[in-house]
């Protein structure tokens, strides 16, 4: 579900991830139609990022 806001909404994925600053550059860099293509791929490159930096935190507490 992420995935598709990432690509549809890219702002809206750094809220859920909770990077609200981000979230704001985001939204100024989607406002620009140029704009839009960066800002989706920079939300879904910082979802990976938010994905494995939470696998990584359960493996580390299964320890």
């Amino acid at each position: 579900m992420r995935l598709l806001l990432a690509i549809f909404l890219p702002f809206t994925v750094f809220f859920t991830i909770g990077r609200p600053f981000a979230g704001i550059l985001c939204l100024i860099l989607q406002l620009t139609l140029i704009g839009w293509l960066p800002a989706a791929l920079w939300a879904v490159y910082a979802l990976s990022q938010y994905k494995t930096e939470k696998k990584i935190e359960e493996a580390l507490s299964r320890r």
